[in-house]
């Protein structure tokens, strides 16, 4: 495989210590995406299979245990206070109802529990009553994530020492395309936030939304950043935009499955030992479509009936979907 690195200038800017001097360039990723299809997939799985087991997919769960009203403007989702969504908010949730999810979770094969919050950022009130269910998940042999939102100093170290594994905070999409989607925080809280979690020894999860209205430099744009990240995120979610009535964003055009596909090849081949996972729109793929999306190198999903608020493959589907693929969740 020929190194990219010399095919353009390094994505600007590079902010030690989150970034490290780039690897993998604008151009570089660009170059990926235009690769012959069967070339980009076939580079694809030898990355996959010089890291992984090519045929082991990681399973997460994923529960909302505070729904709706927050002060954020995001373009793509249900839970902002300022788009009219007619969603059902809800209270944070107890930490008996939090243990009972995740233990159902557990006995139908996820390995990973993870918990979001519909904040900008947790509040100091907030924490405690977060802290105890990642102890709770924790104890019941689940690796654990949360997505919060923004982090304040010392947070991030008050969720590693609850036993949190995981911390959860996409960047949605390329630096210059962000302001098109969200204006009520920047690129840069975002970045502030993973530096935070790096700072405190948790592992990132961290990836994208596709169907955004961005173009494919922009697709580019949000890969290079992510594998720029030193280290890069150990799981990144790529997301199929689950058009939701009432956002700004739910008219948008859908992205062909080809060029998600694609997406999904460039994170594996440019962050190979990171698990890309098959994450939002995937209820709405074929059979065929999600299988080309591990061929492209995806090895993680969701496992559940719902990411969040919106609708998610049904285990019993997955597993028919496994066992005709010769896929093992893990």
């Amino acid at each position: 495989m020929n190194n990219p690195a010399i095919l353009s200038q390094p994505l600007s800017p590079a902010q030690p210590p989150l970034f490290h001097t780039p690897a993998w360039t604008l151009d570089a990723v660009l170059a990926l995406f235009e690769l012959p299809f069967a070339d980009l997939l076939f580079q694809a799985q030898e990355v996959l299979r010089a890291n992984f087991d090519p045929n082991a997919v990681q399973r997460s769960s994923l529960l909302s245990i505070k729904t709706g009203n927050c002060s954020e403007d995001c373009g793509y989702c249900s839970q902002s206070k300022r788009h009219q969504t007619e969603l059902e908010t809800q209270n944070l949730l107890a930490l008996d109802e939090v243990v009972a999810a995740a233990q159902a979770a557990k006995d139908k094969g996820a390995t990973r529990f993870c918990m979001g919050a519909a904040w900008r950022g947790p509040k100091d009130k907030d924490m405690g009553p977060v802290l105890d269910m990642v102890r709770a998940v924790k104890a019941l042999g689940l690796e654990t994530c949360v997505t919060l939102g923004m982090l304040k100093d010392g947070q991030a170290t008050q969720l590693r020492e609850a036993g949190l594994d995981y911390y959860n905070h996409n960047l949605d999409t390329a630096p210059e395309f962000y302001p098109e989607v969200v204006t009520t925080h920047t690129y840069e809280n975002r970045l502030d936030t993973l530096r935070s979690v790096r700072e405190a020894g948790l592992k990132v999860c961290s990836g994208g939304i596709v169907g955004l209205g961005e173009s494919r430099l922009h697709r580019a744009g949000l890969i290079a950043t992510l594998a720029n990240l030193d280290p890069p995120p150990e799981s990144v979610p790529i997301n199929n935009l689950v058009s939701i009535p009432g956002t700004p964003l739910a008219n948008s055009d859908p992205v062909d499955i080809f060029e998600f596909v694609r997406t999904i090849a460039a994170a594996r081949i440019t962050m190979p030992r990171s698990y890309v996972r098959l994450s939002a729109g995937r209820e709405s793929m074929s059979e065929a479509e999600q299988a080309l999306c591990f061929l492209a190198g995806a090895n993680s999903i969701f496992y559940g009936d719902k990411l969040l608020t919106t609708n998610n493959s049904q285990a019993d589907r997955d597993n028919a979907l496994f066992e005709k693929l010769g896929l093992q969740g893990v």
